[in-house]
């Protein structure tokens, strides 16, 4: 309670204020609210937000499953790889970001160099680019994410019965039925834990993107938490950068419950 619902309380309460952190806050009202729906950077940065974690979620998802069933078999060094697979998640997100803005320099990075040896004459400016930065943020933050959901998907593999396998192939089932009338059904409390936990880490994105991007080039990969940022810590309008954190907690909490009622709606 003291390390979260007393700051988020606080956070609303702010929000109906004029504070700069000096001063005794004033009380505006609903004023810090009218102003965000005027604010074209805050629109631009929820926009991004959105960008983003609809590239997030649904390739990191992809990714670890992937990866998954790739590491679920009986190989060998698998341990190895499982372990080495994990190790960007732990690894710290700045190193991250260095490494990948290197690897998407446009000049000399390894990326654009394997794209001009296939062939593309003018590969992507990635994150100089206004159009290929957020993609260059998402395949980054995507590899660092995916070891740790590939972990979580393990265990659910794992905890599927193998007799039921057994009986899917007695009964002629190929490798592509077993897996959507077994697998998928048996990871579904998985995928929908999965689901939520990207969910709410893609709305939280912030020091990936300060380090790779800085939010641009321009505003183009700036988002909801870097801009909660610049108005509260940088500009001092902690009031205001209250309000837009109160509507990005709004906008996660109504994604999460809607995700739960689709999830209890299928299984009912």
């Amino acid at each position: 309670m003291l390390i979260t619902l007393v700051p988020v309380a606080a956070a609303m309460a702010l929000a109906l204020t004029d504070w700069d952190s000096y001063n005794p806050p004033h009380w505006t009202g609903l004023e810090n609210f009218r102003r965000l729906l005027d604010d074209e950077s805050t629109k631009v940065a929820l926009v991004n937000t959105l960008s983003y974690a609809a590239g997030h979620v649904p390739l990191t998802l992809a990714a670890s499953l992937g990866l998954a069933l790739l590491l679920n078999r009986k190989l060998a060094g698998v341990a190895f790889f499982r372990a080495a697979a994990f190790f960007p998640y732990i690894t710290s997100m700045v190193a991250v970001a260095l490494v990948w803005n290197m690897l998407f320099n446009p000049a000399s990075g390894p990326v654009n160099q394997f794209l001009e040896f296939l062939g593309v004459d003018h590969p992507p400016g990635w994150t100089s680019s206004t159009t290929w930065a957020m993609p260059a943020v998402v395949v980054a933050s995507a590899w660092r994410d995916m070891g740790y959901y590939m972990i979580l998907f393990l265990a659910g593999l794992q905890a599927i019965p193998k007799e039921l396998y057994e009986a899917a192939e007695m009964d002629g089932a190929g490798a592509w039925r077993r897996f959507r009338s077994v697998t998928l059904p048996g990871l579904r409390p998985v995928t929908f834990l999965v689901l939520i936990l990207l969910t709410v880490q893609s709305f939280k994105i912030f020091d990936l993107v300060v380090v790779m991007t800085g939010g641009g080039p321009g505003r183009a990969t700036r988002v909801l938490s870097q801009q909660i940022y610049q108005k509260g810590i940088v500009d001092g309008e902690f009031g205001y950068a209250s309000a837009i954190s109160v509507v990005l907690f709004l906008l996660v909490l109504v994604l999460t419950l809607g995700q739960f009622w689709f999830n209890k709606r299928r299984e009912s």
